[in-house]
C-alpha cells in the first residue's frame, strides 16, 4: 500500500509537471503576446516610445521576460547613497538625463548598466528620444535604455514552483521604523478566543477563530497560483476565489484604538484581514490604528467562488447517488416493465437533449410554477437562489447513475453467484439488494471521488446561465480576456484535483472489494 502511494503520488507530481508545462509553452509561445492589450485602456492611451516601455513592462507582469529599466536602475543605485533624498542628488539628475543626449554611451553609470546585464544575458535596447526639428521632445518619445532577457518554459516553471508556497515570517516587511517584531498568542478582541497575531508579517492576524465555516482561518501558508492581470486586475487568483462575495455586511465594530472604549462604529470591514501599510499613514488611520497594519477587506454576505460551487455541486451529487441508484436497481429488477420504459425514457431524454436545452426548460419551470429566483443576485431569500442550479446539475448525474447502476446489475443477473444464491432459496429482494447491487456498486465505486472534488470546479454552463459568482466560468473568462496568471492556475487546480480523485478512487475501491489490493508485493491487483 505504501509503495504504491509513493509511486503514485511520484507519478502524479511528474505528470502535474508535465501538463502546467505544456500549457505555459502554450500561453506564453503559441499565442500571440500583444493580444493581452486588447481591452487595456492604458495601452491605447500610450505611444511612440512610451507605449513600448509599457509593454515591456506588462510583459515582465504576465511572465513573459524579465526587464529592467536603466532608471531604476540608477535610482536603486543613488537610494544605497542617498536614501530618500536620492531624486534631488546632481548625480541622480545627470544620468537620468544622459540618455536623452547623443553621447549616452559616454556616461559611467550608463556602462555600468550595459555591463551588468550584457554580462547576465540581457539584450540591450535604447529607444532614442523622438524630437521634433525645434528639438523639443514629441509626446511619448522620452528616450530610454532598457534590458530585456526573454524566459524558457523550463525557468518559467521552475519560478513558479519556488513561489508556490509561502509562510509568513516577522521580518517579511521590510520597513526600518518598524522595530517591534513578533509572532505570539494573544487574545482576539473580535472573536473572544485567542490568536497567534504578527508583527514584521504582511498580515497581522495569521490564525484567528470566528463564526464564518470553517470556524478556524489562517493567513500564515500561502499558496501562490498566480496573479490575475486582465479579469481581476492585479489580484492574487487565490484570494479571488476564497474571498466572500455578494453585498457588504456591517455590523457595530470597534476600531483597535477604539478597544476599550464605549466607542462603536457600523462597518463592514474585516479586522482579522488587516495588512501592513507600506505607503503613508493618513491621520483618519492615525486615530483608528496603533500601528501600520491599516488595509483591510470587507465582510460580504455570500460565499466565496469556490463555496458557491461547491455546495451546489456536493448537494446536486448527493440527490444523484440517492436517487439515481435505487431508480436505477428498480429499472433492473423491473427489466422491460413499465418502471424500466418509464426509467429508459428519462435517461435517453436527460443524455440526448443538449445541457443548455433541459437547464431552460428547468428554469422555466422553476420560475413559471415554483416562483423560484432565476438568477443568482435577484434571490429576495438568498437560499432559494441554489435550487434551480442544483436541480439543473442534479438531474443529468441521476440519469447517468441510473444508467450504469442498471447496466451493471443487468450484468450480475447471470452469473453463477446468483444462480447459486436463488438454489440456496434466497427471495428475489434479498439476492438483488445483498449480492447484485453490491457487485456492481464495485463500477461505480472509483468515481465518487471524482464526483465530489469535481464539485469545487464548478459547472460552467449552469453558473454562467443562472449567474452564480462561482469558479465555473473562471477559465472560459480568462481565456477571452487572455489573462495567462488564471489559466496556469485552474489547470494547476483542476490537474490536482484530477491526479486527487483518482488516488482516492483507488483506495475506495480497494477498500470497498476486498479482492483488490494495492500492495505490489500481493500483485497489486485482484
Amino acid at each position: 500500500m505504501r509503495k504504491y502511494m509513493l509511486k503514485r503520488i511520484l507519478f502524479s507530481l511528474f505528470s502535474l509537471l508535465v501538463v502546467v508545462m505544456v500549457v505555459m509553452l502554450l500561453v506564453y509561445t503559441a499565442i500571440e503576446r500583444s493580444s493581452i492589450f486588447q481591452t487595456d485602456d492604458v495601452w491605447n492611451k500610450k505611444s511612440a516610445n512610451d507605449r513600448v516601455i509599457y509593454e515591456y513592462t506588462m510583459y515582465s507582469k504576465y511572465g513573459y521576460l524579465n526587464y529592467v529599466d536603466y532608471t531604476n536602475f540608477i535610482k536603486s543605485k543613488y537610494t544605497e547613497l542617498y536614501g530618500a533624498d536620492y531624486a534631488t542628488s546632481k548625480e541622480f539628475i545627470a544620468d537620468k538625463a544622459a540618455v536623452q543626449k547623443s553621447d549616452w554611451k559616454d556616461n559611467e553609470s550608463v556602462n555600468e548598466f550595459i555591463q551588468k546585464y550584457g554580462t547576465q544575458g540581457y539584450k540591450l535596447r535604447y529607444l532614442e528620444p523622438l524630437k521634433y526639428k525645434s528639438g523639443k521632445t514629441k509626446p511619448g518619445g522620452t528616450g530610454y535604455l532598457i534590458a530585456i532577457q526573454e524566459k524558457n518554459v523550463v525557468w518559467r516553471l521552475l519560478d513558479y514552483i519556488k513561489g508556490f508556497i509561502t509562510a509568513e515570517n516577522k521580518n517579511m516587511v521590510q520597513d526600518p521604523e518598524l522595530t517591534d517584531r513578533y509572532v505570539r498568542f494573544e487574545k482576539d478582541p473580535y472573536s473572544g478566543a485567542f490568536a497567534i497575531v504578527g508583527s514584521g508579517t504582511q498580515h497581522k492576524y495569521l490564525l484567528y477563530f470566528d463564526g464564518r465555516f470553517p470556524f478556524i482561518h489562517q493567513n500564515w501558508l500561502h499558496l501562490n497560483l498566480g496573479t490575475s492581470y486582465t479579469t481581476y486586475r492585479g489580484q492574487e487568483i487565490t484570494s479571488v476565489i476564497t474571498n466572500p462575495t455578494g453585498e457588504l455586511k456591517s455590523k457595530s465594530q470597534q476600531y483597535p484604538l477604539m478597544l476599550g472604549t464605549d466607542q462603536y462604529v457600523d462597518t463592514a470591514i474585516n479586522f482579522h484581514s488587516l495588512t501592513y501599510n507600506t505607503g503613508v499613514i493618513s491621520d483618519v488611520e492615525k486615530s483608528q490604528f496603533p500601528d501600520k497594519y491599516t488595509v483591510y477587506s470587507y465582510n460580504r454576505s455570500g460565499l466565496s467562488m469556490i463555496e458557491n460551487s461547491f455546495v451546489i455541486g456536493l448537494i446536486a451529487t448527493l440527490l444523484a447517488y440517492a436517487i439515481g441508484l435505487p431508480l436505477g436497481m428498480l429499472n433492473a429488477r423491473r427489466k422491460d416493465k413499465l418502471a424500466d420504459k418509464l426509467g429508459n425514457a428519462y435517461i435517453i431524454f436527460i443524455m440526448s437533449v443538449p445541457s443548455l436545452g433541459y437547464i431552460f426548460m428547468f428554469a422555466a419551470i422553476g420560475t413559471s410554477v415554483f416562483k423560484l429566483p432565476y438568477k443568482f443576485a435577484n434571490a429576495a431569500i438568498p437560499i432559494l437562489a441554489y435550487v434551480l442550479p442544483t436541480i439543473s446539475l442534479a438531474l443529468p448525474q441521476i440519469g447517468s447513475l441510473m444508467k450504469w447502476m442498471r447496466r451493471y446489475m443487468i450484468d450480475q443477473m447471470n452469473s453463477d453467484y446468483v444462480k447459486f444464491a436463488r438454489s440456496q432459496g434466497l427471495s428475489e429482494k434479498e439476492i438483488y439488494n445483498t449480492h447484485i447491487s453490491k457487485n456492481a456498486m464495485i463500477y461505480l465505486v472509483h468515481g465518487i471521488p471524482a464526483s465530489i472534488l469535481g464539485c469545487l470546479t464548478g459547472a460552467i454552463i449552469t453558473e454562467t446561465v443562472y449567474g452564480v459568482p462561482g469558479v465555473g466560468r473562471l477559465l472560459t473568462n480568462a481565456i477571452n480576456s487572455h489573462d495567462n496568471g488564471v489559466i496556469v492556475a485552474v489547470t494547476v487546480f483542476y490537474t490536482t484535483l484530477s491526479i486527487l480523485s483518482l488516488i482516492l478512487g483507488d483506495v475506495l475501491l480497494a477498500k470497498y472489494d476486498p479482492r483488490i489490493s494495492l500492495n505490489a508485493d500481493k500483485g497489486g491487483g485482484r
